[in-house]
């Protein structure tokens, strides 16, 4: 009796102990994770912009007149169009160099300094073509995944600091014209909306654009123009090199 019960319990672990061990994780499962796609990073890119504008100052500056200084009291137009190379770095920043070439007519001031004075009495008004340079910086916010640079829309702010070529021309009440060129501090805030393509990035914004000095220091007559504001609406295409 003995013998069988052994036999029996012999029988039956060995029937149990492989379902056992089929249940038991000797092998843990291996889980892939899947890399970050974190769209065009470390990218360089030409660009290309073009826009409209309007220019105005607060005042004009006659050191032989009387009185010296005369109100603006007219608005210029013109547009702009210029290109750049830039890198952006897939964290939401992004540099460029950019070289505008800008015409603004119409600027004008109302000058009356009497009839024993130097200046003709009347409008006077600026014509101004100037060469602009810049360094730049911006930060791109995507309104979805991303910084912008991952697909889709987004926004951006920007700034730029650099250098303006100014070569431009009064024209008084008779229609003389006096011409002059000076080279003055420019500096830019940009904020605007774009979209995203992929190797292709549009975006139409606004960019103040601030030119120190206008000035004429060797006319029989001289003249500056302090603190000139170019407001601008520019559309931009920038061509991503990966």
């Amino acid at each position: 009796m003995r013998k069988l019960t052994l036999a029996v319990l012999a029988a039956g672990a060995a029937l149990v102990a492989p379902a056992l061990a089929a249940d038991l994780p000797f092998y843990p499962p291996i889980v892939e994770v899947p890399d970050v796609d974190y769209g065009y990073t470390g990218s360089f890119y030409l660009r290309g912009s073009a826009g409209l504008n309007l220019m105005w100052a607060p005042n004009v500056y006659h050191p032989t007149a009387t009185p010296t200084t005369y109100n603006i009291d007219g608005f210029g137009y013109g547009y702009s169009y210029g290109v750049g190379a830039g890198f952006e770095t897939g964290t939401g920043l992004r540099f460029d160099v950019t070289a505008d070439i800008l015409r603004n007519e119409g600027m004008r001031a109302t000058v009356d300094d009497g009839a024993a004075g130097p200046l003709v009495d009347g409008v006077h008004k600026l014509a101004l073509r100037s060469s602009v340079f810049l360094a730049n910086a911006y930060y791109d916010v995507g309104f979805g995944d991303g910084y912008g640079a991952a697909g889709g829309a987004f926004g951006y702010v920007g700034g730029g600091l650099g250098v303006a070529f100014n070569d431009h021309t009064v024209t008084d009440p008779l229609g003389a014209t006096v011409q002059a060129q000076n080279t003055s501090l420019a500096a830019a805030g940009m904020v605007g909306l774009g979209y995203d393509f992929g190797q292709i990035v549009a975006d139409v914004g606004y960019r103040g654009l601030y030119i120190n000095r206008i000035e004429n220091t060797t006319a029989a007559y001289p003249y500056s123009v302090d603190n000139n504001w170019v407001h601008e609406v520019r559309g931009t295409v920038r061509y991503r090199f990966n």
